[in-house]
């Protein structure tokens, strides 16, 4: 008997190297802390290519260790038409990154598109960029993510 698919989640923002890691990161923390860290396959990507390559913004990997996990061997990638067939939901963390999802991919019987906070949580809000900011908006983020994805580890 063939074993049920797992769980395939792809955490999409900009650039891939602030939101989208730490949100893949911080779900892994937590359904590894539950047992539960071979159910799912995880990964994050970004709409646009500028970071392709390169390692999560230093403040987010700080951010990661502060909590107890590490998103050090993350790179950043480029969404590709293959993730819409790969991941069955597909998360973005505002809403240019639904609309530019949709755009690219709405159009793939697999893959749910959905706004991070409004699927997690019920809350129609974006996870809000902290590139420009200073440290305190990773922080924020990381505990946006960490409600969002405490809830999405019990739906699943």
């Amino acid at each position: 008997m063939a074993q049920p698919e797992k769980p395939a989640i792809l955490f999409v923002c900009s650039g891939n190297i602030c939101r989208s890691p730490l949100a893949e990161g911080v779900f892994a923390h937590l359904a590894g802390e539950a047992g539960r860290g071979d159910d799912f396959l995880l990964d994050s990507a970004g709409i646009g290519n500028w970071h392709a390559g390169e390692r999560a913004d230093p403040r987010s990997r700080a951010t990661a260790k502060r909590h107890g996990f590490d998103i050090d061997h993350q790179r950043a990638r480029q969404i590709r038409p293959a993730d819409f067939d790969r991941f069955s939901l597909i998360l973005g963390m505002d809403f240019n990154n639904v609309t530019a999802l949709k755009r690219l991919g709405g159009h793939s019987p697999k893959a749910e598109i959905a706004l991070f906070s409004d699927y997690t949580l019920g809350r129609h809000e974006e996870v809000p960029d902290p590139y420009y900011d200073e440290d305190d908006g990773f922080e924020t983020v990381y505990h946006m993510l960490l409600a969002g994805c405490q809830s999405l580890l019990s739906k699943l």
